[in-house]
């Protein structure tokens, strides 16, 4: 399909909403923008990479834009103490919490990723988006259901979000945002950390899965990755304010909501249209 100077206008300002849904409610930016480029009449292959090129772009601006706001700390420094005295196997642990959160996301994301995309091949395409749309209704129905409820924080929980939310990833493109952002949540994590801590893990995730995809397609859509990715850069610093200034509890809700909506719309395409 041919962008024109209007499309390409258009598809700006598409990717800078649904980049600024991701960073700021932890709404899936690929969820909902690959459905809206399938419907203008791009191509599955001409979206992907430039859908995983955009989030990568977008996620890194997010990600230094969350951590200047406050919303959450990035240090990746070597916490020699814990190395020694906990963690000597891993041989490197950062030493905040969020900088630990993303470690471990993007390490066990990345297993997550290949198997997701290992199933694929095996898996009917109306199985695959109807266990998406289950999956994170019941995140966006947990999340508000428990949403005045204090749980103690599980390390155990964050490497299986790592694994699972990017799982979706690589079986569908889509599902990792809401899912892992929702999951933090309800394993314990406070609202803007959860936001901040995806937006960070989901940029390096998209980097190993443009890297792969570049190296098997040669006929990537450059104009149409520049439009989305120009977007997505626009609007992150712009979402990680929005995050800072949003109370802890309507942030809760609303990401509660948006989940729910996004399983709901995922079903409903499932097994309607």
């Amino acid at each position: 399909m041919e962008l024109t100077t209007a499309l390409f206008v258009a598809v700006v300002i598409i990717a800078l909403l649904c980049q600024y849904m991701s960073v700021s409610l932890g709404v899936g930016y690929g969820t909902a923008l690959t459905p809206i480029l399938l419907i203008i009449g791009f191509l599955p292959l001409q979206i992907v990479p430039a859908v995983l090129l955009s989030q990568l772009v977008g996620g890194v601006i997010g990600g230094i834009a969350h951590h200047r706001a406050g919303n959450i700390r990035l240090d990746f420094k070597r916490d020699e103490k814990l190395v020694r005295e906990r963690l000597r196997w891993l041989g490197y642990l950062p030493r905040s919490p969020d900088a630990k959160v993303i470690l471990l996301l993007v390490a066990f994301g990345i297993i997550g990723v290949l198997v997701g995309v290992f199933t694929a091949i095996n898996i009917s395409q109306t199985a695959l988006e109807a266990y998406i749309g289950a999956l994170v209704l019941a995140i966006g129905l947990t999340v508000i259901l428990q949403r005045r409820r204090e749980r103690a924080f599980s390390w155990k929980g964050i490497v299986a979000l790592g694994v699972l939310g990017a799982f979706n990833k690589g079986i569908s493109g889509a599902g990792y945002v809401p899912l892992v952002t929702g999951g933090q949540i309800i394993s314990g994590r406070e609202a803007k950390s959860s936001v901040a801590s995806t937006t960070v893990s989901i940029a390096v995730l998209c980097a190993v899965g443009f890297l792969a995809y570049a190296l098997v397609e040669e006929d990537i859509y450059w104009r149409l990755a520049a439009a989305t990715t120009i977007g997505s850069v626009i609007s992150a610093p712009f979402a990680a304010l929005t995050v800072k200034k949003v109370s802890a509890e309507k942030l809760r809700i609303i990401i509660g909501l948006g989940t729910i909506i996004l399983g709901v719309l995922t079903l409903v395409r499932t097994y309607v249209f």
